[in-house]
């Protein structure tokens, strides 16, 4: 009889809830709107949706994010990866090549997928609001790894000197999203060497290299 009235009081007992408050539950709110961005969309993100993806009401989100847009451009500029270190393994072919990998890396991570839902789904009056935090995050840092790693190889001299123009730097990463968009590719190893090899390389060589 004992053992039956102690299992039947150890069922009884429930566990206090603890109740998120401050940067935690903010924290919880962020990552279910890039949670619900990586998988529904921006079309279909709702605040409602985000709310129940962090176990909270909607009002606690509304409170602190009074449109979906605002809560978007939070949720990314916490959660996009920071691309800040150019890899140097002593050639432009080896250093763009693992740099594109980081790149792919940071595209296919939940706010990278995340970021491409805003950038595919977006009317143009609600993209604008996204604009100037997608150049100062993205486009100026893999703009700025991609001059460290060509001025690198000019120094080299396994650059040629004038393959400094804004359109040479946009190459990789134009490509990269276009495909990712368009053909739905995932960017394998054996693709980003292709585009190093048969692309970049080519058009960064020295004349007579």
């Amino acid at each position: 009889m004992a053992t039956s009235r102690w299992t039947t009081a150890a069922v009884k007992v429930q566990p206090v809830a603890l109740r998120r408050r401050g940067l935690v539950l903010e924290r919880a709110i962020l990552e279910s709107a890039l949670e619900q961005l990586s998988t529904v969309g921006w079309n279909a993100l709702t605040m409602e949706g985000v709310a129940a993806g962090a176990r909270t009401g909607k009002a606690a989100v509304y409170r602190r994010w009074p449109s979906k847009e605002d809560l978007v451009a939070d949720a990314l500029r916490a959660g996009l990866p920071v691309l800040d270190e150019a890899p140097d393994r002593g050639c432009v072919r080896e250093d763009l090549y693992q740099l594109c990998r980081q790149m792919r890396g940071a595209m296919y991570s939940k706010p990278g997928c995340a970021l491409r839902s805003v950038l595919y789904e977006c009317d143009s009056e609600v993209a604008e609001r996204f604009h100037t935090m997608i150049v100062q995050l993205v486009i100026e840092p893999s703009n700025r790894l991609f001059r460290e790693v060509v001025l690198r190889g000019i120094d080299r001299g396994d650059v040629r000197p004038d393959a400094t123009s804004d359109l040479v730097f946009d190459v990789i990463p134009g490509l990269m999203m276009y495909r990712s968009k368009v053909c739905g590719s995932e960017w394998p190893d054996e693709e980003i060497a292709e585009m190093v090899d048969r692309i970049m390389v080519p058009l960064l060589r020295p004349t007579g290299g």
